[in-house]
């Protein structure tokens, strides 16, 4: 399975030109031999949209959309985009398209709203964590932020996921420790996602600068072990390629079977007493 990483630099509102962006890096990777290719989030519009939103939003039945899907003919594609869903909602989401068509779309959960993130102004929620078949395996979708909740991944590998498939708009100042890079802090929470997992994690990061804020790049892939199978280039616009094993998956779950000891059940039982504690207003522990 030959991945590539689409670490570009998207054009902020300018929704045409981004797609001129994504057919180009299309036909680069169908030259590369490549399988899946991914795009970062939000690769269709840019980030820091605020008022633009509602300029560069598209249903997922507009014309423009179905042709990028089309594209997947010869490879599967993931792209972000700004959905605009019923009742008129904006959703942060990722498009997974195979042999022409959309697979499976999933609308950012977590919406980040701090220190330089609005998201939770201009977006609706998400409501679920879905993974899905493709043709290399049972995959699951991540929009940046997601990531950081443990119950994210954990969910997705529970309902099946052996590939985890992360796109975002990570910027380069971090928000962690002190001395820490926002990449290195992204790519230990990544490597111990697979770890732990047993799953493939491939990451797909922007490039370029938005309203002050400059995005590091950086994409990468981890195996189910945690390793880093290529690392990207930091702040270069790249077609990342990278050729990954999903059979490993198969060796890492023997070897480290954290995902066959799990007690689902357990862990259900356990949230449902919390939340009723809670509901009822009774204190922590």
């Amino acid at each position: 399975m030959r991945v590539g990483l689409a670490q570009i630099r998207p054009v902020l509102g300018r929704v045409e030109d981004n797609l001129e962006l994504h057919r180009d890096m299309i036909r680069r990777a169908e030259a590369e031999r490549v399988d899946l290719l991914v795009f970062p989030e939000l690769s269709l519009t840019g980030y820091s949209l605020r008022d633009l939103t509602l300029d560069v939003a598209r249903t997922l039945r507009d014309e423009s959309i179905r042709r990028l899907a089309g594209e997947s003919e010869r490879l599967d594609l993931v792209f972000g985009l700004v959905e605009e869903g019923p009742g008129h909602l904006f959703y942060n989401a990722a498009v997974y398209a195979s042999e022409g068509e959309i697979r499976h779309v999933h609308r950012k959960v977590y919406l980040p709203t701090y220190g330089m993130f609005e998201e939770a102004r201009h977006f609706a929620r998400g409501r679920f964590f879905r993974s899905f078949e493709t043709r290399f395996g049972r995959a699951g979708l991540l929009i940046c932020e997601d990531a950081w909740h443990p119950s994210a991944p954990y969910l997705l590998v529970q309902d099946g996921a052996e590939i985890l498939i992360v796109i975002s708009n990570a910027p380069a100042k971090g928000m962690g420790a002190r001395g820490m890079s926002a990449e290195e802090n992204w790519y230990g929470l990544l490597s111990n996602h697979s770890l732990l997992h047993g799953v493939i994690t491939l990451y797909c990061n922007r490039v370029g600068t938005e309203d002050g804020i400059t995005f590091f790049g950086g994409s990468a892939a981890f195996d189910p072990f945690g390793r880093f199978l290529v690392r990207g280039e930091r702040f270069e616009s790249r077609l990342v390629v990278i050729d990954v094993n999903p059979e490993d998956v198969r060796l890492a779950r023997y070897q480290m079977p954290m995902l066959r000891d799990e007690d689902l059940e357990l862990t259900a039982r356990e949230i449902e007493r919390i939340l009723k504690r809670r509901s009822e207003g009774g204190e922590l522990p």
